[in-house]
């Protein structure tokens, strides 16, 4: 079985987050990246596989030079080769696009990404890129189970989980539950000396354009003020008057 894992490039969630040229451009100095949290449960859930079942794991990534050390680290996990699409990232069909054109040259049988990326948090690209290569597809994946060709996949749904059945190729967008987080992998030195000698291919983007564009960014408007009440008539008669909570 052949595996393709998509990773996304995003910042830390503990970086702080500031814009240039008047809120319209990212700000990057100071940003510490990582591989996008959902796409790790996914890349852990890949890693069974190889060791359990003798599958090969290829990671890919749509971006510049700048994404290559998070590639490298999901090489030092475990996966066997990366590979990057030189392209810069801007837009989710474009994201889509360039996957779709990486699995069918690589004739991949199943295909796992996060549920959305920790940046955008748009929830957009597994499902495109499954349409695309008109593949099934199971989004909020919390379980995974393949036999020759048949999948058995658990999802979460409002109030509960759903069984559901499919056969590859597919598309799968997992998320905490695909494994624990008790699971997931920290590279140590003997896995990050491996990395370095990994393949690592680069491809040419293949002249998808953007579909949409970003005018500007904005922060969250700051907190207000704590107030502190003493007794519980108080507390009702703000979150009543004041915040409308009720």
């Amino acid at each position: 079985m052949k595996i393709l894992v998509c990773i996304s490039h995003v910042p830390d969630t503990t970086s702080k987050i500031n814009f240039t040229e008047n809120d319209t451009k990212f700000d990057t100095n100071g940003v510490q990246f990582v591989i996008n949290p959902y796409d790790e449960f996914s890349l852990t859930r890949a890693m069974w596989f190889k060791e359990k079942q003798g599958a090969s794991v290829t990671v890919v990534n749509v971006g510049g030079t700048e994404t290559e050390p998070t590639l490298r680290k999901a090489l030092a996990i475990g996966a066997d080769d990366a590979i990057r699409v030189n392209a810069e990232p801007t837009d989710g069909f474009l994201v889509a696009k360039e996957l779709a054109e990486v699995v069918k040259n690589g004739g991949y049988d199943l295909v796992l990404a996060g549920k959305e990326s920790a940046d955008y948090n748009g929830q957009m690209v597994p499902g495109m890129l499954a349409s695309l290569l008109e593949y099934d597809f199971v989004n909020g994946c919390v379980g995974i189970e393949v036999e020759g060709s048949n999948v058995t996949l658990k999802r979460e749904i409002d109030g509960g989980e759903e069984k559901v059945t499919s056969t590859l190729p597919m598309v799968v967008a997992g998320q905490k539950g695909i494994v624990e987080e008790k699971d997931l992998r920290i590279p140590n030195m003997r896995g990050i000396m491996m990395a370095r000698k990994k393949p690592l291919s680069v491809v040419e983007a293949s002249g998808v354009s953007a579909s949409t564009s970003t005018k500007t960014f904005e922060k969250p408007a700051p907190k207000g003020d704590v107030k502190l009440v003493d007794n519980v008539d108080d507390l009702i008669n703000l979150l009543h008057n004041e915040a409308k909570a009720i």
